[in-house]
């Protein structure tokens, strides 16, 4: 028998292993419950964005949600019910959005478009837990499902303030839609939970085409029509020693405010910019942003009138991923200006052809994409705002930081390879399943892997380029082509390209358009 003096401290010990054992068993039976928002976060943190895939089903008229497909240019909502991960919403605005990503998808015969959800705009003041509208991007020109959602998270890992951005598995009347990519709008919902107040402004830095900019245009869309033709910048080849051209025809499209040069006083010589206004802006609004780049021309005052720290993070980020549907192109768009109290940071948006997705260049050239001079097709004087701080030795020292912390962070040690393997046993099954792909299952693979060879690679090239051993400027690069890293067999067409739906895709579309 076991003596009495132990049978109080045995009687202890398993009371304390069994509320051990329970605790453990709640914990694990309340896994997969979405967590509660911390303390600064609002309530769609978790409530939206919280699932590793979001679950969403827009629920239609039928005739009405037809009718937006075989009118998706013309942009017009709908109204429609939304349910997002099991709340319902009713009578929610829904509309496509693109411009020349909606000709792309009407050309590749399918309704796969990008979609805008805005849950004010028949109800007043509605809100999806607090949020006013998010996007639901298509995976156009991405056979990989991850280029904007890799790119979004090294933003958001080098400190870099980001909207909050989750896979969406979307449902139309009970009918599988597809696998998108959900990412928050900039307006009063992003402001309110970055800056605490919506006091600032917000500008969608967007080119001007051959036809002239279209006002209005939604958050991630280009100015474009049926007949007109955006040419695609170049990447410096390293075997090119021949300058840009002056005289290319699409050397100019900065010169309407999008590459941040200072012009002249007038807000009529900064359309790219203020033609697209987040709500509504002033006269005087837009005099603190020309005062800015006033500023920034003459490269004075740079951390009065810049949020200099977030801008070389954004900057370190930006040059990794290699989008050149941007600032660091001939495009000079595809970022937000965020101006408060007369200082202006700048903002993502807009990455499904990063990675090499906008340009018709070689593997190698992406690989080893320039640091010290990340720019195609436009020389620096034409970009002051990199120009201005990279000619600071201190700002050059915190920009080589942040690209060395995001090499040790993301990419080391196999890093990058573990994370697009897991993100992609999450989504493999959905890929499988998507009822209106771009791509084949199969493409998807290849294109997985594709990218993990891109992305290591990538990242030796960068740290080489810290350490010295690979030049980081365009001139040294063409100087000593044999410094590079070799590209081996990639090819970046697996990965998806511009093209988006309609080059090499060998699905059928199940959901295309009647009549």
């Amino acid at each position: 028998m076991i003596n009495s003096k132990y049978i109080h401290l045995i009687v202890a010990v398993v009371v304390a292993i069994a509320l051990i054992i329970s605790t453990v068993l709640m914990v694990m039976g309340h896994s997969e419950v979405q967590r509660s928002p911390l303390p600064d976060e609002p309530a769609y943190a978790t409530d939206v964005f919280g699932p590793d895939i979001l679950s969403i089903e827009i629920i239609a008229e039928e005739d009405a949600w037809q009718t937006m497909l075989e009118t998706a240019r013309d942009e017009q909502y709908i109204r429609a019910d939304v349910v997002v991960n099991g709340t319902r919403f009713q009578d929610v605005g829904v509309r496509a959005k693109g411009n020349s990503s909606l000709t792309q998808v009407a050309s590749a015969n399918s309704d796969r478009y990008s979609f805008r959800l805005q849950f004010d705009e028949y109800v007043k003041d509605q809100t999806c837990f607090g949020l006013e509208s998010f996007v639901m991007n298509n995976m156009l020109g991405d056979h990989t499902y991850l280029k904007e959602y890799v790119s979004y998270e090294l933003m958001r890992e080098i400190g870099v303030e980001t909207p909050y951005f989750g896979f969406a598995d979307i449902r139309v009347n009970g009918k599988a839609w597809g696998l998108y990519l959900a990412v928050e709008l900039y307006n009063k919902s992003y402001e309110n939970r970055v800056f605490g107040d919506t006091s600032g402004m917000l500008y969608n830095v967007k080119s001007m085409d051959a036809g002239g900019k279209q006002p209005g245009l939604d958050n991630g869309d280009v100015a474009f029509t049926p007949d007109s033709r955006i040419d695609r910048p170049q990447m410096p080849d390293p075997n090119d020693t021949m300058p840009s051209r002056p005289d290319d025809p699409s050397a100019g499209r900065g010169s309407t405010g999008g590459s941040l040069e200072y012009t002249d006083d007038q807000s009529s010589s900064y359309s790219a910019i203020f033609t697209n206004v987040v709500g509504k802006g002033t006269e005087a609004d837009f005099q603190r942003v020309i005062q800015a780049l006033k500023a920034l021309s003459a490269g004075e005052d740079l951390e009065t009138y810049f949020d200099v720290d977030q801008i070389l993070r954004y900057l370190a980020a930006h040059t990794i991923v290699v989008n050149l549907d941007s600032y660091s192109s001939t495009m000079a768009q595809n970022f937000y200006l965020y101006e408060r109290s007369g200082q202006i940071t700048v903002l993502p948006w807009d990455y499904n052809l990063a990675w090499g997705g906008f340009q018709s260049g070689n593997a190698s050239s992406v690989i080893n994409f320039p640091i010290d001079t990340p720019l195609s097709g436009v020389e620096l004087e034409s970009r002051p705002l990199i120009e201005r701080l990279f000619e600071n030795p201190e700002y050059l020292e915190r920009y080589h930081l942040y690209l060395q912390q995001l090499v040790d962070q993301y990419f080391s040690d196999g890093q990058f390879e573990a994370r697009i393997r897991a993100l992609d046993s999450l989504l493999s099954g959905y890929v499988q399943n998507d009822a209106t792909a771009f791509c084949t299952f199969e493409q998807y693979k290849i294109a997985i892997e594709a990218f993990i060879q891109l992305g290591t690679l990538r990242a030796q090239s960068v740290q080489g380029q810290l350490d010295g051993t690979i030049p980081s400027t365009t001139s040294g690069q063409n100087e000593s082509p044999d410094q590079l890293i070799p590209a081996d067999d990639l090819n970046l067409s697996d990965l998806g390209s511009m093209k988006g739906g309609k080059a090499g895709n060998t699905r059928d579309f199940p959901l295309e358009r009647k009549g």
